[in-house]
């Protein structure tokens, strides 16, 4: 077959495959020590108190925003430059996102652009890490603690990222964050997610919303049953069966244990793609500012100028040429369903020209030195042709 390197893929090795075959051999596929033990292994990963594993990204953003309390017609600010799952999440609980334009060079939200959006609806802020690049968190936290809002970092693309010699996930300028372990993130647990916090109510909330809205303990209880014992619990909140295996936790834990690995094996295929790259006239390559570790999710490039309107003639010819690129991510914004809600198309325009330019090139940890050959050399000359 003709040599195609997709944009992004797991990297699972006999370690792996060890952990998951113990689990199937024991008694517990769900519900088990494992989910404990990678909750546990997570937090003290990234600093944080407290870990609530999730069956994937979106259920943990839907629990992040529950706990964090937003309703009806609340307003949650954020990017449009993400996943649909961002901003489908404030729906799910019938608020609203409220989405702001993006920094032109990293994708991420612009955070001078934030308050002019805050309304006495607006109950939460979503900065994304767009591709592993930590947002602007400090300015983030200042803004929330001026007009008391939560803040809940989306960071599926970032774990193993690092904000001004912080870890992301530490919680440190956030009430929350969220990770996804999709088998194109840092790590992978087939699918999965998780929540992380410092706060102890809103790490109970979290777990009960995972979980049918049930817990053990005990509460005040009008009409209690006359006999309770260690089978009693009680449903105090409309939950969801959000839960995930210990088959996919004993992956996880496993997996975690390779992650500044895994992360500096992206950062050696950045710098080669930056020396291959740089003052080449087709695109910019992507930045990384002094106060942040990107994890290197993805390598979004840019097109310039004389390139934009050809993107889809590139990305067609990049594919056929057997490299696996991807755009990431058609604005939310402009999706027909948004469309359907009253967004204006022409709202975001530096969103919408992020877009327009935005093509992501392959990396993920298992690339060979010959993979990454092939990319830069069928790249230009694939550009060459235009």
């Amino acid at each position: 077959m003709p040599k195609f390197i997709s944009y992004g893929r797991q990297c699972i090795d006999e370690d792996d495959i060890k952990a998951v075959v113990e689990v199937l051999r024991s008694d517990f596929l769900t519900q088990g020590s494992k989910v404990q033990e990678f909750e546990q292994v997570l937090a003290e990963c990234c600093g944080a108190k407290f870990g609530v594993a999730f069956s994937s990204g979106t259920s943990a953003l839907h629990g992040a925003y529950y706990s964090g309390g937003v309703g009806t017609d609340d307003q949650v600010i954020t990017s449009s430059m993400t996943f649909l799952a961002t901003a489908n999440s404030a729906l799910f609980l019938g608020g609203r996102p409220v989405f702001v334009d993006i920094e032109q060079d990293t994708g991420n939200i612009n955070v001078e652009l934030i308050e002019r959006e805050i309304t006495d609806r607006t109950k939460a802020i979503v900065p994304v890490h767009y591709a592993g690049h930590p947002a602007r968190l400090s300015d983030v936290a200042k803004i929330s603690r001026k007009h008391n809002l939560i803040v809940i970092e989306d960071a599926c693309h970032a774990l193993g990222a690092k904000y001004m010699n912080t870890t992301i996930g530490d919680c440190r300028f956030s009430d929350m964050a969220v990770f996804s372990f999709h088998p194109v993130k840092s790590i992978a647990t087939g699918e999965g997610g998780a929540v992380l916090t410092n706060d102890e109510k809103l790490y109970e909330k979290l777990l009960m919303f995972r979980q049918h809205g049930v817990t053990k303990k005990l509460q005040s209880m009008q009409n209690k049953p006359s006999q309770t014992g260690d089978w009693y619990y009680e449903m105090q909140q409309l939950g969801y069966n959000y839960r995930l295996t210990d088959i996919q936790c004993a992956l996880g834990v496993s997996q975690l244990k390779k992650l500044n690995g895994f992360i500096e094996r992206r950062r050696a295929i950045v710098d080669i793609y930056r020396q291959a790259f740089t003052g080449n006239k087709y695109f910019d390559i992507p930045v990384e500012k002094k106060y942040a570790k990107s994890a290197w999710h993805l390598y979004p490039i840019r097109l310039r100028d004389e390139y934009k309107n050809k993107k889809k003639k590139i990305f067609t010819q990049l594919r056929e040429n057997g490299i696996g690129v991807q755009v990431h991510y058609i604005p939310v914004h402009l999706q027909p369903y948004y469309q359907s809600l009253g967004y204006e198309s022409s709202s975001l325009p530096k969103t919408k020209d992020f877009y327009d330019r935005e093509i992501s090139f392959p990396i993920f940890p298992a690339m060979s030195q010959e993979d990454i050959d092939f990319v830069v050399d069928t790249t230009l000359t694939t550009f060459s042709d235009f």
